[in-house]
């Protein structure tokens, strides 16, 4: 978690719930003015990304015959 972040976390625990709920919307009217169909990721979801495709480049896959669905 970033410093901002947390920051911001910190600011809104001091406001009264009914102004974390206007808070937590405007927050929300923000991201999706940045990513309205939420296909940009994070820092940390690029990493988990990168870490998978490695993982795959390294290990293959597994078929899905070979997995037990029972």
């Amino acid at each position: 978690m970033s410093g901002a972040v947390k920051e911001a976390v910190s600011l809104m625990e001091v406001l009264p719930e009914t102004e974390q709920n206007f808070a937590l919307e405007f927050i929300k009217r923000l991201v999706l003015a940045w990513d309205p169909d939420f296909t940009k990721v994070t820092s940390s979801e690029k990493r988990a990304i990168d870490e998978a495709e490695r993982d795959i480049a390294e290990n293959g896959t597994i078929s899905h015959n070979a997995i037990h669905w029972d």
